[in-house]
């Protein structure tokens, strides 16, 4: 295995031809969203009101949407740049599977007691899908992590090369009212570009990953290594944290809520809710709910949840997150 060495925060993939193949991805993405959707957009909007207008059911505005060439072409490309994206990405990693592998281990050892985990713990089916269409999803591959760093360069269109996206989550991240910040828990965090990003915002606190994907926590738990930030990172549940009561100061979840059934909306709250300590203080960062949306953002909705693997989105789009979180104790200061 060669190292490539990285450019800021990003590593390089594997070979030269992979980080060739992925640029042209990333464009390819940039061209189908940018470039093609706003069409797309003027589509669904004709074809929404040729169903019927803001009453047509989604059955049947969808359909009139997909017998448009361009429509059908969009949800085409989509598709395929996704699988695509991720089969070279697989491809690149596993020709040296056992060489990534040894990263992980060392970074297991150079790190002791950072990376909690359960050797009993059992990943709940819900969390076992192929989300996004990347295989085996967050949880099935021991290389996910690397996938899904690239994978995610490509999905957010070169612009979170350096975190950028997660440092501005965390900016929006609320303190409590006293100022006290002495643990934080960064509930769904993936690889952990926001747990790393939390801790350097509050340098003093004692900052958690907690995540359902252990090949995802072991990535994040090598990328803090190698970054020198130094950060925990549990393998848990956000509806069972098994944390004590009342002991986090400040709780965030990014682009949770959309990736678990609803049935967990919730419990989870109401776990949030108990680990936080008096005055804490919770954000939750994720996609609009709750509204009417244009027809192009509800077709883009639907080609998300039937054909790349989102199937809780609707529900979460759907739901009153505000009145979740009331139920569930919280005082709501702020909802965009």
């Amino acid at each position: 295995m060669i190292d490539r060495g990285r450019v800021g925060l990003l590593p390089r993939p594997p070979s030269l031809e992979a980080e060739s193949y992925l640029g042209f991805m990333e464009s390819l993405r940039n061209h189908a969203i940018r470039g093609i959707f706003p069409a797309v957009a003027g589509d669904a909007e004709a074809a929404r009101e040729r169903a019927g207008g803001a009453a047509a059911s989604l059955r049947d505005f969808v359909r009139e949407a997909d017998a448009v060439p361009r429509v059908a072409a969009w949800k085409r490309l989509m598709r395929s740049q996704q699988q695509s994206t991720w089969g070279r990405l697989f491809e690149a990693y596993r020709a040296d599977a056992a060489a990534f592998e040894a990263e992980l281990d060392a970074a297991e050892r150079g790190r002791r007691g950072r990376l909690r985990r359960d050797p009993s713990f059992e990943v709940p089916r819900y969390a076992s899908l192929d989300i996004h269409l990347q295989p085996g999803g967050y949880v099935g591959d021991p290389l996910a992590g690397y996938v899904f760093h690239h994978g995610t360069k490509v999905f957010y269109q070169g612009d979170n090369d350096q975190d950028e996206l997660h440092r501005q989550v965390v900016d929006m991240v609320r303190v409590p009212d006293d100022g006290a910040v002495r643990r934080v828990l960064d509930v769904g965090c993936s690889i952990g570009q926001c747990t790393t990003a939390l801790k350097q915002r509050f340098p003093e606190a004692e900052v958690v990953g907690l995540d359902v994907g252990l090949p995802l926590l072991r990535y994040a738990n090598k990328r803090a290594h190698d970054l020198g930030i130094d950060v925990a990172f549990v393998h848990g549940l956000a509806e069972d944290t098994r944390l004590p009561d009342a002991s986090q100061d400040v709780v965030l979840c990014y682009i949770l809520f959309h990736e678990v059934p609803s049935r967990l909306f919730l419990p989870i709250l109401r776990e949030l809710h108990r680990v936080l300590r008096p005055g804490g203080a919770l954000t939750v960062v994720d996609a609009p709910n709750g509204r009417e949306f244009p027809a192009g953002n509800a077709l883009w909705l639907e080609f998300d949840a039937r054909y790349n693997c989102e199937p809780y989105s609707p529900a979460f789009v759907a739901s009153d997150l505000g009145a979740l979180l009331r139920e569930a104790g919280f005082e709501v200061t702020s909802q965009g």
